[in-house]
């Protein structure tokens, strides 16, 4: 087969989504450019160079389908069924209970995307490698960094992979013929690979706080590598955490690049992110532009959220996900040793607060909870549509059909709770990842950059493999320096080596990291993600189920490939 084949393969399967789904795909790739006639300018090397980059902004940040295979089915966030709405054929409750199945159209997403994501890097690659730039005037060292950060690409798309479903086909060009699945432990040192060979040649951030542009540093690249390490017992079954452990630690050092932790955290995840001296790579975005907030916005804010914000334009909601309740109907505080996360925040955090946004990009506040009503301007109030039709909407962290007291049920004693139980009102909602303004700043939405790694990661890894090597206060320093910005006083809840055990370390990663399309892996790593119970999921204890199965369209897409043990 000739060069394009890989690209083929995957629209091919793209396709076959297509007849399942009745949805639009990428387009076809029907012939290939000739570098030599074709890049005649810096522009259009920067334009092959950008399209990978583009399918990965896609794949992390504006598609939903990585966030919902590394959020759903944790103890973070549901779907609930409200009424009526969400209920889409139970697949979100068979994410909540684990009842994965090969026709779960976000689990050929998961395939695709990367995998085509793989092919489209190496395409660009192989392109880019044939142009000539000093003729075109490049900066001495351009094409070494630009060849080494679509190598680069390939193995995150190939982590990610590997994280997801396991063993995946690899490639190393797009001249190949097509390939069944490889091992588990061909992947991970295929893609460890080919992060030795590209970091040397990346660019080096040598400025704290100077401006991400979305390309790929050198501690971008340390921190797959770390990943990789970090979660290897996982992958395959050998435990890795000195190496993950000094990978994380010459980050910290600044061996990759120049780094801090932020201040705080709307300096990390706010309008001006693109500053921060945290984040290491993200998917850039900016008002009119190239704007990306993915679905997250629109998935989880209630139908009218955007009267809050003085009907801020393009911000309705669609009010489904949601964080799992960590209060039964009565009010009590659910005894789950996970789940519930909004309940695990201490009260004097100063993240612990409702949503609230003042001008021009100051707002505190990560969440959606209790009577949404403006305390700036108390005619801004968000109002129902369904169970509460006109009234103030009152968030609450519990799921039950409260409104059919006295008619259905006689009194809150016999009210349900679980994944089918929820009202419009049901579950505090995340405004951490999209902060948006109000309509007195509009050209202002979307300017939050997508934060994809950052700095406290390290911390945390370094933390997790000091405890796990018998460094219990060395742990407990890492994660409690990272803690102290969120208080304006004292932290009144520190871990020490007494209190910090498994679990303790699960609920940090979760209260540090809520929203950021990682728990699965976090859980899983702490084989907790198939041995647990919270709230109304149980524990299946079919280890099996931390990977993923291939959908039907995949499969038919490829013979050579085989499906996951189990399924």
């Amino acid at each position: 087969m000739k060069k394009k084949n890989i690209l083929n393969l995957i629209c091919g399967a793209a396709c076959l989504l297509g007849l399942a789904t009745s949805c639009s795909v990428d387009p076809e790739f029907y012939s290939q450019v000739v570098p030599d006639t074709f890049y005649s300018s810096q522009n259009a090397v920067w334009q092959r160079f950008s399209r990978p980059f583009t399918h990965w902004r896609w794949w992390v940040g504006h598609n939903d389908t990585r966030f919902a295979l590394q959020e759903l089915g944790t103890d973070e966030f549901i779907v609930p069924t409200r009424g009526s709405d969400w209920f889409d054929g139970a697949t979100y409750q068979r994410f909540h209970h684990h009842e994965y199945t090969f026709d779960m159209t976000r689990l050929a997403e998961g395939f695709r995307l990367p995998t085509m994501g793989v092919a489209l890097a190496w395409d660009a690659l192989e392109d880019l490698s044939e142009v000539d730039f000093d003729a075109l005037g490049f900066p001495s060292g351009t094409r070494e960094s630009m060849l080494a950060q679509q190598t680069a690409l390939v193995a995150s798309f190939y982590l990610d992979g590997l994280d997801l479903f396991g063993g995946m086909p690899l490639y190393e060009s797009t001249h190949e013929e097509v390939k069944g699945r490889a091992t588990a432990q061909e992947t991970f040192d295929f893609v460890e690979k080919l992060l030795n060979e590209c970091i040397p040649n990346l660019p080096k951030k040598t400025t704290v706080g100077a401006q991400e542009n979305g390309s790929i540093n050198q501690a971008a690249g340390a921190m797959l590598k770390a990943r990789l390490y970090f979660n290897a017992k996982a992958y395959i079954g050998k435990e890795m955490y000195s190496e993950a452990a000094q990978v994380a630690q010459d980050v910290i050092n600044g061996v990759y690049g120049a780094y801090d932790l932020d201040d705080k955290y709307q300096d990390t995840f706010g309008f001006f992110n693109d500053r921060s001296k945290e984040v290491i790579w993200s998917v850039p975005s900016e008002n009119a532009k190239l704007q990306t907030d993915g679905t997250k916005w629109a998935w989880s804010m209630p139908y009218r959220y955007f009267q809050y914000l003085g009907n801020l334009e393009g911000s309705g909601g669609n009010n489904g996900l949601a964080l799992i309740p960590g209060l039964d109907p009565k009010g009590n505080r659910y005894d789950y040793k996970l789940g519930g996360v909004y309940q695990r925040f201490n009260d004097q955090d100063i993240r612990k607060k409702n949503y609230v946004y003042y001008d021009n990009g100051v707002y505190e506040g990560i969440f959606l909870v209790g009577k949404l009503v403006n305390p700036l301007d108390e005619s801004k109030v968000v109002t129902g549509t369904r169970e509460y039709r006109d009234q103030i909407i009152n968030i609450v962290d519990q799921c039950a059909r409260f409104s059919e007291v006295g008619s259905k049920y006689a009194s809150i004693d016999d009210l349900d709770s679980n994944i089918g139980t929820a009202e419009e009102n049901s579950c505090v909602r995340l405004i951490k990842i999209t902060p948006r303004p109000d309509q007195s700043n509009v050209k202002m939405m979307y300017n939050p950059d997508y934060v994809f790694i950052r700095l406290t990661e390290a911390y945390y890894m370094l933390a997790e493999c000091k405890w796990r090597n018998g460094d219990k206060q060395g742990a407990c320093d890492l994660i409690n320096k990272v803690r102290a910005r969120a208080f304006e006083g004292a932290d009144p809840d520190p871990v020490t080596p007494e209190n910090l055990d498994k679990y303790r370390f699960l609920n940090e990663w979760s209260i540090e990291f809520l929203g950021e399309a990682r728990r699965r892996t976090d859980l899983i790593r702490w084989d907790a993600y198939v041995t647990e119970d919270w709230w109304d999921h149980k524990a299946t204890n079919n280890h099996n189920l931390e990977r993923f199965p291939l959908h039907n369209s995949i499969l038919a897409s490829n013979p050579l490939l085989e499906q996951n043990p189990g399924y």
